[in-house]
């Protein structure tokens, strides 16, 4: 398969770097914020390939994937490819895709930075290719619990997924048990929930929920907003991994 026909896969943000400390050579795949999110609720924000960034109608905490493709045209281009080369497959081709363009050195990829499960047939797909290589760990936070809970059988022990509250299948999370996240304006709203600094909790297979503080640009006036303000910057995430592990053990120090 031609590299120009394979799907792209980056490096970890500021936020994950740190996992790197604990052993994981990881990867990051995303989709359009958004168009690709037919679950997303409170969150909801789309760019447009021109740019573009509109909130959705109840958006109550602006998805900061949207934020980062409204401000980069590169990470907005390579989403928009990821999409295309994906839509119109079958489940069976997007797992040869997938699998084709997997990068060879990783040994844990995390689904989705942006973007999600947008139909059964790409959540199956993801399924399959990581039942096809049980040596590396996937793992997704998602607001398409439908096709997780239709699906439940078909997801092998190395795809680890985390329901993300704020979407429209909220309710399936307590009714079916699942793992979770919920995003918190202040750190006395994660309410006793570990509140994860670098996807560790969203990797583990026993963490059963915890929570992530709001961050990046909220929009202008919202509660959100405020929120960050007010957390003054402990939601924030640093090209510095010394500044992400001290802010981290203060969130924690707090919180305890």
């Amino acid at each position: 398969m031609k590299a120009t026909k394979l799907l792209k896969f980056s490096d970890p943000n500021s936020k994950l770097r740190k996992l790197r400390e604990k052993g994981y050579r990881i990867a990051t795949f995303s989709l359009p914020a958004g168009w690709s999110c037919p679950a997303a609720n409170l969150c909801k924000a789309k760019v447009s390939r021109d740019g573009k960034l509109s909130d959705g109608a109840s958006v109550q905490f602006r998805c900061f994937a949207a934020s980062d493709e409204a401000q980069y045209r590169e990470t907005r281009d390579q989403r928009w490819h990821n999409f295309d080369l994906l839509k119109g497959l079958n489940t069976d081709a997007m797992a040869r895709l997938i699998g084709a363009s997997l990068p060879k050195n990783a040994n844990a990829i995390r689904i989705h930075v942006s973007g999600d499960f947008y139909n059964p047939q790409y959540f199956l797909a993801w399924c399959k290719v990581a039942s096809q290589h049980p040596e590396v760990i996937f793992y997704a936070y998602t607001k398409s619990i439908n096709f997780w809970v239709a699906n439940r059988d078909s997801v092998p022990s190395n795809l680890v997924l985390t329901g993300s509250f704020g979407g429209f299948y909220d309710h399936l999370i307590g009714e079916h048990n699942l793992k979770s996240a919920r995003v918190v304006f202040s750190i006395d709203g994660a309410k006793g929930l570990p509140i994860d600094h670098d996807d560790t909790h969203a990797m583990d297979k026993d963490c059963h929920a915890f929570a992530l503080l709001v961050h990046h640009t909220q929009p202008k006036g919202s509660e959100a907003s405020k929120a960050v303000q007010a957390l003054k910057g402990l939601g924030s995430y640093s090209t510095n991994q010394t500044v992400n592990k001290q802010r981290a053990e203060l969130v924690d120090a707090i919180a305890a």
